[in-house]
């Protein structure tokens, strides 16, 4: 039965996934429109958005001990119904009050669904199904705003666009509550793995070892290069090197496909070749990428550069998460995820951040080479974390 529930269960792991990239890019489509029928100034999309992540931040950090407390399954349900009540609550804004009332349940309900979901898959199933995961939010990051987009000519506008996605969470929450059950049925042992038998002892590494903070720096360092990257791309090339809006965009769009897509090829590799080798492989190959960009004189070449940053980026993230119950202890799992998780929504905070203070004081090309030292450091702290763990 163990066996079963975590093949049924696997499809609602996916799509809880998918639910958790939904809003992500959205108020970037919708803030255009949504600022002039709310009356708003332009510049609040920024401390909004700002408020949304540290909100996320704080949920993911606190996650170890919530879900020892509530376990995963009750966790996701009630974090599910946040995201889609928030999102209901934009769809019928009148005012800032309201966009500030919605961010609250947002950010919490979104950072635990995400500390959550990759602590349960790294502790019951294999690395193809974690790279499988990252690339179900990189289809929800995608469609959140192509929804957005389609709604903003429509007669409900920005508001329809919010209603129907705040219908799909809300519709995912009661997908999680008719299978809340099947989620203690699932084994401990990840499903569809091959457990090393090299004779390595438990781990036993606490979540406050240099380990653990290492750990958590690195995602803090993946997500504020990644965000960077996708955020200033498409400004470098459109403003700093005069290249077609059109075709900046498309090349923006190109390195975010290239992740979805080197998540979902490195699901048919990481049993065989595994998790360290491939993220050690994969930070090699986005700072090639990232170097390739700075130097680019022409949009095939910056594609092909942000192609190649973005295969380089798949395997991190999934690829580090799934690792944690092979480097630390048992009782501190989640513990780590959840730091990893918070940290991870204070780079994508910080950094980009950082390169708009950049593009107001140097050349817009300075970013990428920001980008660059970014994963130059976390080269390095994989490599001294593989050592000690």
């Amino acid at each position: 039965m163990s066996a079963r529930a975590a093949r049924l269960l696997l499809p609602v792991i996916y799509l809880g996934f998918i639910s958790l990239g939904l809003p992500d890019g959205t108020l970037g489509v919708a803030w255009p429109r949504m600022h002039e029928s709310l009356g708003l100034p332009i510049g609040w999309a920024g401390p909004l958005l700002a408020v949304i992540t540290v909100l996320s931040g704080i949920s993911s950090f606190s996650s170890g001990w919530i879900i020892a407390r509530f376990k995963t399954g009750p966790v996701v349900l009630v974090s599910c119904l946040m995201t889609g009540s928030a999102l209901m609550l934009v769809s019928h804004a009148q005012g800032l009050v309201w966009l500030v009332l919605a961010a609250a349940p947002l950010g919490f309900g979104a950072g635990a669904v995400d500390a959550g979901l990759n602590g349960y898959v790294a502790r019951h199933y294999s690395g193809r199904h974690m790279n499988w995961l990252h690339a179900c939010w990189g289809i929800g990051a995608t469609s959140g705003p192509f929804i957005l987009a389609q709604s903003l000519d429509l007669a409900p506008g920005w508001r329809g666009g919010y209603f129907v996605i705040a219908a799909i969470q809300l519709t995912l929450a009661a997908v999680f509550l008719a299978t809340l059950r099947m989620w203690e049925a699932v084994p401990l042992r990840p499903f569809g793995s091959h457990t090393p038998a090299d004779g390595r002892a438990s781990p036993t590494l606490t979540a406050n070892s240099e380990a653990g903070w290492i750990s958590a720096t690195l995602f803090a360092l993946y997500v504020a290069v990644e965000t960077t990257t996708g955020l200033w791309a498409g400004s470098v090339l459109a403003i700093g090197r005069g290249v077609p809006v059109v075709q900046a965009g498309l090349c923006v769009t190109a390195y975010y496909g290239a992740i979805t897509a080197g998540r979902i090829l490195v699901g048919f590799l990481v049993d065989r070749w595994g998790n360290r080798r491939l993220v050690t492989l994969g930070v090699i190959v986005s700072l090639l990428g990232a170097v390739g960009f700075t130097q680019a004189d022409s949009v095939a070449l910056a594609a092909l550069s942000l192609v190649l940053v973005g295969f380089g980026f798949a395997p991190v993230y999934p690829g580090l998460m799934h690792e944690v119950p092979r480097r630390f202890a048992a009782s501190a799992v989640q513990t780590v995820i959840g730091r990893q998780s918070g940290c991870a929504y204070i780079g994508a905070a910080a950094m980009p951040a950082l390169g708009g203070w950049i593009a107001q004081r140097a050349p817009l090309d300075m970013i990428t080479w920001v980008v660059v030292a970014g994963i130059v450091l976390m080269l390095g702290g994989v490599r001294r974390l593989d050592r000690i763990s």
